[in-house]
């Protein structure tokens, strides 16, 4: 009897061993790839953005004879497309984040399953090892009815402690395969992101082509669209007296301070062009495609007379403040597209247009290398690149002589 109890009792273990090893060993059963749907999903949102740019596109047909309506309505498109860009960008760096924090909670829940799995295999080694006395041999040989009650609550304490760790090891691998699940969902989540950012750049380039293909044409009917030069050359001169006038009145107020510190008995500190360390407003390029001076314009009727320098590069790349200042424009025009002003005070002043984004708002204090706009292709434009200028003393000077990538 005590044989058979003892195989019995071997046999028990076994089975249970086998079942441990066989619960680590088998992975979840659920798929973790869906390449066809992920190929759908991809290019449903493809075909989502081609829907929107073809329609866009069908709403500019009619104003193509109209330069400056085309051209801020194209801007206007193109500057939604990126605020959704940099949404989407957000949205990836945050599903980044979430992906990095499910990686760290898996990698946990593994090595806390681990340990179960070590600890019940010493368990089930110890019963295995320990086998030639059972249980109900125990009860058996009992002397008297305390030592009877004595030895079965010894036994129902252990019983309940392999179920604890039994449990406990179930738990764990429970934890593990809904930390994988999170992670793959995330990864999912991720691509589909992704797709979506591919699928807006491509309405991006695709409105920018068109855009520079119109201007071109217009280009070439230079003498149909004497009228469209104009309403150019109109713009940047509104532009120029306004910012004229903002000059005026800010050195108002800053002869204002002056003299309110001299009446005060204290010293009203002033800066001057040569003060200011300015840097390289464009990290992502140190391309200049076009100087300060004269030069051959590549649009017709664009100014000839180039006043700032002209750094390619790409579509959405990082623009900066060169120096620390306060921003006094921040707003879209057709010539200058997107752009921005900064008062660097002692009627110094830094300009940056044709941006994608504005980053910054009028009024607002910035520091050197804070990151105020995106290079973008907007105003009277025909391809990415940031147009910086420098301003002292209401003329424009030759920003080369100030700052180099």
């Amino acid at each position: 009897m005590k044989a058979g109890l003892r195989k019995g009792c071997r046999a028990c273990v076994c089975g249970l061993l086998a079942a441990v090893l066989l619960a680590a060993a088998v992975g979840p059963a659920y798929a973790t790839k869906k390449d066809v749907e992920d190929a759908k999903k991809r290019a449903s949102s493809l075909e989502t953005e081609k829907k929107k740019v073809e329609a866009t596109l069908k709403n500019l047909e009619g104003l193509k004879q109209d330069a400056v309506a085309y051209v801020r309505e194209l801007d206007s498109s193109l500057s939604a497309l990126n605020e959704e860009l940099e949404e989407l960008g957000e949205q990836i760096t945050q599903k980044e984040e979430d992906i990095r924090i499910a990686g760290l909670e898996l990698e946990a829940a593994r090595e806390v399953e681990a340990r179960q799995y070590e600890s019940m295999k010493l368990r089930i080694k110890y019963m295995y090892e320990r086998g030639e006395v059972s249980y109900l041999d125990m009860l058996l040989q009992s002397k008297n009815m305390m030592q009877f009650m004595n030895r079965a609550e010894y036994i129902r304490k252990i019983s309940e402690y392999d179920r604890k760790k039994m449990d406990e090891y179930a738990a764990a691998r429970e934890a593990v395969v809904v930390r994988e699940r999170q992670l793959n969902q995330e990864h999912e989540d991720l691509l589909g992101l992704q797709d979506q950012t591919e699928a807006k750049q491509q309405s991006v380039e695709t409105l920018l082509a068109q855009k520079n293909q119109e201007l071109k044409n217009f280009e070439s009917q230079i003498h149909r669209a004497q009228g469209q030069i104009s309403e150019y050359e109109r713009d940047i001169q509104a532009q120029e007296e306004r910012v004229r006038k903002l000059e005026e009145e800010i050195k108002r107020k800053e002869e204002e301070a002056r003299r309110a510190a001299e009446a005060a008995g204290k010293v009203y500190n002033n800066v001057s062009l040569g003060d200011i360390r300015f840097i390289w407003p464009c990290p992502a390029s140190s391309r200049v495609t076009s100087g300060f001076g004269g030069r051959n314009s590549p649009i017709e009727g664009a100014s000839a007379n180039h006043q700032g320098i002209d750094i390619g590069a790409a579509s959405g790349s990082s623009v900066l403040a060169a120096a620390s200042g306060t921003v006094v424009i921040s707003t879209y025009s057709y010539s200058a597209g997107n752009y921005l002003m900064i008062n660097h005070g002692g009627g110094v002043y830094t300009v940056y247009m044709h941006c994608s984004q504005l980053l910054a708002s009028e009024g607002q204090s910035v520091i050197q290398g804070q990151t105020i706009a995106k290079v973008g292709s907007t105003g009277y434009s025909t391809g990415p690149h940031l147009h910086f200028g420098i301003r002292a003393n209401g003329q424009y000077v030759n920003p080369a002589n100030y700052v180099s990538p």
